[in-house]
């Protein structure tokens, strides 16, 4: 922000016009990755224990 303030004090000291407006697209941060593996993880320590609980149903 210190490089900052005197860039646009001189713009505007030079008769120049600063605009500052938000970009037209939003910013996207996929993060999907690590909710994936807990969910695979957590279904299949769920198949794992309804398979041995329930030996009746998956007879070999």
């Amino acid at each position: 922000m210190r490089m900052v303030l005197p860039v646009l004090l001189g713009a505007v000291m030079l008769g120049g016009c600063v605009s500052v407006k938000a970009p037209d697209k939003p910013i996207e941060i996929n993060l999907n990755i690590n909710v994936k593996q807990e969910v695979v993880v957590s279904l299949k320590q769920d198949a794992q224990d309804l398979i041995t609980n329930n030996p009746e149903l998956f007879p070999k």
